[in-house]
């Protein structure tokens, strides 16, 4: 299973909290972009190196970049906002390709509540934004992956997978999040074996309906046990990314969700996690 450092956002640089997490026994991650988290203009060509070779060293490895949605915007009317997504989001992939990371997280866009632009302008600015990232993602060896996020324009993993098919290229997929689904009462364990062959990558983490949160497992409306069921039918925990989010005593709850999702008959492998020692569940929420 993979292990999302967003918890450590605002807390540490992605490298120390790669390698606390390595040294606790993890040993695949995801990594969100955001400064001073982790930000492609602020790491040079030598932490770059040293990274990926304290990576390879300690047997570790980087599965994906999550470039975010909140700042950028591939839909958006302006086509000097377009251009600056494109930019930011080919740096992303410049420092994926370093580290070895074969996905970047991205979102499809955004549009104004009110007073919108039509569903079919913001697709077309979509469009040609795409046109010109996924040459740089095949060149480079890299994998864009769409996530279903309740702000953009296309929150369902039906429309993203609509927007797959449209562009019909290996090198775009989809990132299915879990919590983000539910949150708008899309059932996951529905998206997840309708639109398996469109995904890359799936966010884990719990949430209710009322507030929009990536939680602990088992304190929300998911039904773990049948989403359990469906990943081993589909796409497998190895392309599973733990995003539990939580910034006091991460180490705690990334351990308690594997405890949680292994009790609910989830089939992870130890050789993608540490030997977990019991913890009072109550104290770690």
């Amino acid at each position: 299973m993979i292990i999302n450092t967003f918890s450590y956002l605002w807390s540490k640089e992605a490298t120390d909290a790669i390698f606390e997490l390595v040294d606790h026994g993890y040993t695949t991650f995801e990594i969100p972009i955001s400064s001073p988290h982790c930000w492609p203009e602020e790491i040079d060509a030598a932490e770059r190196a040293s990274t990926r070779a304290r990576l390879d060293q300690a047997g570790a490895s980087i599965r994906s970049l999550n470039a975010g949605g909140y700042d950028l915007n591939l839909a958006s009317p302006a086509a000097s906002m377009r251009r600056k997504s494109i930019e930011h989001i080919s740096s992303v992939i410049d420092l994926a390709a370093e580290w070895g990371a074969r996905d970047v997280v991205i979102s499809p866009g955004t549009r104004r509540p009110m007073i919108s632009p039509t569903l079919d302008q913001v697709h077309g600015w979509m469009y040609e934004s795409l046109e010109e990232l996924l040459p740089i993602a095949r060149r480079s060896g890299q994998r864009l992956l769409f996530e279903n996020t309740p702000y953009c324009f296309a929150p369902t993993v039906g429309d993203l997978a609509r927007i797959v098919s449209t562009v019909d290229d290996d090198a775009l997929r989809i990132v299915y999040d879990a919590a983000n689904a539910a949150f708008i009462e899309e059932d996951p364990v529905t998206g997840l074996l309708a639109h398996a062959d469109a995904i890359g990558l799936m966010h884990v983490s719990d949430t209710g309906t009322k507030t929009w949160g990536h939680d602990p497992i088992g304190t929300g409306v998911i039904d773990w046990e049948a989403l359990g069921a469906a990943v081993d039918a589909t796409i497998g925990t190895e392309n599973v990314v733990l995003e539990v989010i939580r910034e006091e005593n991460p180490l705690v709850e990334f351990d308690t969700a594997i405890t949680e999702l292994r009790d609910r008959g989830w089939k992870i492998s130890s050789a993608s996690t540490p030997a977990l020692v019991p913890t009072n569940k109550e104290d770690a929420r």
